[in-house]
């Protein structure tokens, strides 16, 4: 609606740095089904959690949305080997 015009004002009204806010906005380059995924997966049970902007930071450098899902999948078989199923 152009009510913001740009990253810094968002984080502003946001209350959070401009270079957070522009980690945050790099997540909308990743694949809208990656996009899809992260919306839906669940919250952790305890501790933190185990996907995070920080971990999907060399994801969304790749430009190319094959080579995201390709890394992308790699850190879902590596978390899902770090976190205990429930018994």
């Amino acid at each position: 609606t152009g009510e913001v015009t740009d990253a810094a004002t968002l984080a502003m009204l946001s209350h959070v740095t401009q270079p957070r806010m522009t980690q945050i906005l790099s997540l909308t380059l990743l694949a809208p089904d990656i996009q899809e995924e992260l919306l839906h997966l669940p919250a952790a049970e305890s501790g933190r959690e185990p996907i995070h902007e920080k971990v999907l930071r060399p994801i969304v450098t790749e430009f190319d949305w094959r080579r995201q899902r390709t890394l992308w999948s790699k850190l879902k078989r590596r978390v899902a080997k770090q976190v205990p199923t429930a018994r």
